[in-house]
């Protein structure tokens, strides 16, 4: 009591004393905790999917489906009363439905009331054999339909963003690094196919879960269809032939063909894990970045008013990355709950899954939804730093080219167990030159002036190739792009409408954040 009349006294002006809640206004959403996924990171459309307007259109929606369906079936339900529930399907009352959830406790059986205020001719038949979870998880697993192909849109953005880059770059030849180590050179191109290949996994992940999705059906109270036998009077074809009929008007082909009374939430863990699997991947190509950042060899895009640090003015901190991953974290910690939700439902079904999927589900796919936008973004617009490779390339490559200078001197009739002594004992001093004095790599210019070693200073350096050291990285960059993933891109169903541009809303919600 004594913070609420703080709060009232001293922080908020809007707060009504006499109510001790706060007065609803302009001002009213900076006084109470808003997810930053709806308000900071994620895109509108996303947002819409989860919103409790699209929801609850949903709920009519199938209510509207199965009316139809039943009315097909000869159920005395007129075209009157369907034209009616379709007139007012975008119309939800929230206010009246409030009102009749405080009365009732029970959200279905509120909105049922609210609908049939504003449908009196169809008020007696709605919800009719139904019981509460046949509407809102069906309506559940068609956002869920709506969330996942909407994720692969943008997914599929950044398989052709990525697969751009690793084009462009497919023969810039750069250091490998092996636990943070220099390794044996790659190429800037095959290190972009790597992170596309876990990309390319991903939306195969998502592709099968979306081929696979099924309807909940009308399997009524625990799953038995024993109210729908009672309605159409034991005609057991009639009550498979409204499931079918439900489910093609709804755009599915399956149902699933036994359930309690809600889908089984292994359907919630499996989806989990496509999102999961994707959070994964981001983590780690937004990590290389940052880590890249670090070396000045690859820079996400910074604005040109961009400030990278309160106190430090020449600072250009990966921000977006960082973001990538701190976001990509949250996600990945939500993995484990579909799962003990699924685990623990007991017998044909408990409600304490309700607040924890209200929760869970629409935060994975925003988050997701967020991490994919940055991304994008990001990839879109890096810049990667050919010099800056090459200069670091060039101070270690003395080193990583030992092996093609011991060959190169056997060739020439050096005794092979003498030369790699000398290679040796030259490696460790150079080395340690570099380390404790801050000395150039002068390895070579040793090497040069090495009896043993009877290679000259010009023939060293054109040991110093670096394309000679790539291997087939090229190639497995052209060809891994031609198979995998050339065939993706030019589908002509994911062509214009999945790879295209990003909605100009989204855009400049990308532009605000970053």
């Amino acid at each position: 009591m004594h913070t609420q009349f703080f709060l009232a006294q001293y922080l908020y002006p809007e707060y009504d004393r006499h109510s001790l809640t706060l007065k609803k206004g302009p001002s009213h959403m900076h006084h109470t905790y808003n997810s930053p996924l709806s308000t900071r990171y994620a895109s509108s459309e996303m947002n819409a999917l989860f919103s409790p307007q699209h929801r609850h259109h949903q709920w009519r929606l199938i209510w509207v489906t199965l009316a139809k369906a039943q009315r097909a079936l000869g159920l005395n339900i007129t075209q009157e009363q369907i034209d009616e529930l379709e007139t007012h399907i975008n119309h939800i009352d929230f206010e009246r439905a409030e009102e009749y959830e405080a009365k009732f406790r029970h959200d279905v059986m509120a909105h049922i009331h609210a609908y049939g205020d504003q449908c009196p001719l169809a008020r007696p038949i709605i919800h009719l054999g139904a019981t509460s979870c046949l509407i809102t998880d069906n309506a559940d697993i068609l956002i869920l339909r709506d969330a996942l192909n909407l994720t692969k849109k943008k997914l599929l953005r950044l398989i052709k963003a990525l697969s751009h880059k690793a084009e462009t770059h497919k023969a810039l030849p750069c250091l490998s690094w092996t636990h943070f180590q220099s390794g044996q050179p790659s190429t800037v191109g095959k290190r972009l196919s790597l992170y596309l290949q876990d990309f390319m996994i991903d939306l195969d992940d998502l592709d099968h879960r979306l081929r696979n999705l099924k309807l909940l059906g009308t399997k009524g109270a625990t799953g038995t269809q024993a109210s729908f036998l009672d309605l159409f009077d034991g005609d057991d074809e009639k009550v498979q032939a409204l499931e079918r009929l439900f489910a093609t008007d709804l755009d599915f082909e399956d149902v699933y063909p036994i359930s309690g009374q809600t889908y089984t939430r292994k359907l919630d863990m499996q989806v989990m894990d496509v999102l999961c699997g994707i959070a994964t991947s981001a983590h780690k190509i937004a990590t290389d970045i940052r880590l890249l950042a670090h070396k000045k060899e690859w820079e996400e895009p910074f604005k040109k008013n961009q400030v990278g640090s309160s106190a430090m003015p020449y600072k250009r901190n990966p921000m977006q990355s960082e973001r990538v991953c701190s976001l990509a974290r949250y996600v990945m910690s939500l993995e484990e709950n579909p799962k003990y939700t699924a685990a623990t439902q007991w017998l044909e079904r408990t409600l304490d899954d309700s607040a924890n999927r209200r929760l869970c589900l629409p935060e994975a796919f925003l988050g997701v939804d967020s991490i994919l936008l940055l991304l994008i973004n990001i990839v879109e617009g890096l810049q990667i730093y050919p010099r800056v490779i090459e200069r670091n390339l060039r101070e270690d490559l003395p080193f990583l080219a030992t092996e093609r200078i011991l060959m190169a001197s056997v060739q020439l009739g050096a005794d092979r167990q003498e030369v790699h002594e000398s290679l040796r004992l030259h490696c460790m001093e150079v080395s340690r030159g570099i380390k404790e004095e801050g000395l150039e790599n002068d390895l070579l210019d040793k090497l040069a002036n090495d009896r043993v070693i009877p290679l000259s200073r010009e023939d060293l350096e054109g040991l110093m190739d670096a394309k000679a050291f790539v291997g087939r990285s090229e190639k497995q960059v052209e060809e891994f792009l031609e198979d995998c993933v050339g065939a993706v891109l030019e589908d002509d169903n994911e062509k214009g409408k999945a790879c295209g541009t990003l909605e100009k809303e989204e855009e400049v919600e990308m532009a605000i954040r970053v």
